[in-house]
């Protein structure tokens, strides 16, 4: 069984400057500790809101870094600065829309101003790229309500297995017949 390598990567210019602790990238690889009992290594990175910056880095970690999955966290809203949303669709092969759709959702449940998130997903060659919010409490709220079906989109990309801690986060894969 191969070691799924996972793309983070933290996009604000804040962060990238050093001014302030990265809280939403370490959440990130918080859950995924939680989540994954499968051997995992994160390949990490704190960006400017740069939409070619974004775009380069994401093309990196799929193309050459080899990340199954690649999760970013920052630049969702509606500042004009706040294009990650942009950069993903502009590397994607194929977008899947049903990922920042049921993100809202959830957020919805906690604050109203969730409508103003543009979280999305998409392909790009086999890594599955995810936007997630800023805020780390957000963050694991998000995934939370997606996590369940990203092992089974990466087995469908022929990416490595990943096992989760079934009593924290119950992944879906439809049983053999």
């Amino acid at each position: 069984m191969s070691k799924a390598r996972i793309g983070i990567v933290t996009v604000s210019d804040r962060a990238s400057a050093g001014i302030y602790e990265d809280l939403s990238g370490k959440a990130i690889i918080d859950v995924l500790n939680e989540y994954l009992t499968s051997e995992w290594e994160p390949v990490y990175e704190v960006i400017p809101d740069e939409q070619d910056v974004i775009s380069a880095t994401l093309i990196k970690m799929a193309d050459e870094q080899n990340c199954s999955l690649i999760v970013t966290t920052g630049g969702t809203g509606p500042a004009k600065r706040d294009v990650t949303p942009e950069a993903t669709e502009a590397v994607c092969d194929r977008m899947m829309p049903g990922f920042g759709e049921l993100m809202r959702a959830e957020s919805l449940k906690f604050v109203p101003t969730a409508i103003l998130s543009r979280q999305t997903a998409g392909l790009r060659g086999d890594s599955l790229i995810v936007n997630l919010p800023g805020k780390p409490k957000s963050i694991r709220e998000c995934l939370d309500a997606v996590f369940p079906a990203i092992p089974y989109c990466i087995d469908l990309m022929d990416g490595p297995f990943l096992e989760c801690d079934e009593s924290v986060i119950k992944p879906f894969r439809p049983k053999a017949k």
